[in-house]
């Protein structure tokens, strides 16, 4: 039979316990802490009580519920042999400095929430919970289960999807509440790599000496500073005239002074992230550029000589051979995440490398250890995440590029990130909103906030989502 069904009223109808729920969701600050960690919260008890509180709320409202050990828990409703998954997950990057409000303090001015979590995930994992109290209110038949899935590491290491797809069964199909809309179907392999370097017993120690070298913390992210110690300089006058026109050159900002018999050079780039490194400007590669330059010693300058070689202005892998791109996920990107030498043990080159999800990591793999060992180099570290792609002909996101389009009347593209999202957990999923087209991304940035009525139009179309997938 057909349903003529006004899921925007409906929404609109529970706004005010919506955000409410919201609001005592981003009051716990659930950002892990290994040193609180128990048996029973193995995140620590901000996540644990997170958790408590989202499953609470679903026996309140009727649903059946699950804590999984504390990594993991879920919210049922449905009966039947079919599972729907809906993923959202509870823990929260760290609030960080800078904020215009208390970052947990939930306040709500000009239309919009804000808080830590408030658009990653939690006001999407909420708007989720209201879509399910719906469906369930409305007393709408269904063939199938539906699950809304609670993790509690999303943001670090993914332990509690690990933990719970080990004990609780996989859905058939499912969707993660945690990127873009309108859908997401592709998401690039992610690999993080090392290429260590030992300076030859029998280089020569004759010109300047590169005492150490740092740039990057983070593998994901485009380093925003960089710093280098050379020795041996005498004049320093020169240099500093070299320095300030390269830097000048480069549309980048440097400075040098003298420390201890020994010239120190900083460079200051531009961050990004890992997963789109064009939109920075990586400080350890441009420091490594001017380093070549220098008439270092045949210790350190087969280090800078390649950093600068094989990465600068080349953030696609074409000189190390790994230029793979597809229609379905675009091109490979390299990220320069970290780098550090010293005189002493060498150096290390730390990538993070987003490929195409028709590319094969193994070939990447092998290449890249290829294109290290010829500069001296060897490949010390190699985690590959596999990419993952849903065919735009699924049934999946057929009925939801449907929903979205009677929903908001615009077109429902499928995208591709080099990112990665809790679809990559499931057989059959994709990340499904709720940031909608034009909206700034605010998630991980101080003063994140959502809007309070995209909020009400992301459980409107969660609500039919999860009726049309489950009816």
């Amino acid at each position: 039979m057909a349903l003529n069904i006004d899921w925007m009223n409906e929404a609109k109808k529970r706004k005010d316990d919506l955000v409410r729920d919201v609001q005592a969701l981003v009051r716990i600050p659930s950002v892990r802490d290994d040193g609180g960690a128990k048996p029973e919260a193995p995140f620590g008890p901000k996540v644990a009580e997170a958790l408590d509180y989202m499953l609470t709320r679903g026996q309140e409202e009727g649903f059946r519920i699950k804590n999984v050990d504390g990594y993991a828990g879920h919210i049922e409703m449905g009966e039947g042999e079919k599972l729907i998954g809906v993923l959202g997950h509870l823990d929260v990057v760290p609030a960080g400095d800078g904020w215009s409000v208390d970052p947990f303090a939930a306040e709500v001015k000009d239309g919009r929430l804000y808080g830590r979590g408030a658009i990653d995930d939690k006001g999407p994992t909420v708007a989720a919970f209201y879509a399910l109290k719906i469906v369930k209110e409305l007393g709408l038949p269904l063939r199938k289960r539906v699950r809304l899935i609670l993790g509690g590491d999303e943001e670090s290491d993914w332990r509690c999807v690990a933990h719970y797809f080990q004990r609780e069964e996989m859905p058939d199909v499912g969707f993660a509440p945690d990127a873009d809309f309108p859908i997401i179907h592709a998401e690039k392999g992610i690999i993080d790599a090392d290429l260590s370097y030992r300076p030859p017993e029998s280089a020569e120690a004759e010109g300047l000496a590169l005492a150490s070298f740092q740039a990057g913390r983070r593998y994901n992210m485009v380093p925003d500073a960089a710093e280098a110690v050379v020795e041996g300089a005498g004049r320093t006058e020169e240099l500093l005239g070299l320095y300030e026109q390269f830097c000048r050159e480069r549309g980048v900002k440097g400075s040098m002074r003298q420390s201890e018999g020994a010239v120190v050079f900083q460079l200051e780039g531009v961050s990004a992230h890992g997963a789109e490194p064009e939109r920075g400007k990586n400080a350890g590669v441009y420091l490594a550029q001017f380093l070549a330059s220098l008439p270092l010693d045949g210790r350190s300058r087969p280090f800078v000589q390649f950093v600068t070689s094989a990465f600068f202005g080349d953030a696609r892998g074409r000189r190390l051979g790994l230029a793979y791109r597809d229609e379905q996920s675009g091109d490979l990107t390299v990220n320069v995440g970290v780098l550090s030498y010293d005189r002493r043990h060498g150096g290390t080159i730390g990538l993070n490398i987003r490929y195409p999800v028709t590319a094969a990591g193994d070939a990447i793999r092998r290449t890249l250890a290829g294109a290290a060992a010829e500069h001296g180099f060897a490949l010390s570290r190699f985690s590959d995440t596999k990419p993952h792609y849903i065919d735009p002909s699924h049934e999946l996101v057929r009925t939801l590029q449907r929903v979205y389009e009677e929903q908001t009347g615009e077109p429902a593209r499928l995208l591709a990130i080099g990112g990665g999202t809790y679809a990559r957990a499931l057989a059959a999923g994709v990340a499904f909103g709720a940031l909608f087209p034009g909206r700034p991304d605010v998630a991980h940035q101080k003063d994140e906030y959502i809007e309070i009525d995209d909020l009400v139009k992301a459980t409107a179309i969660y609500a039919q989502a999860i009726y049309e997938l489950a009816k």
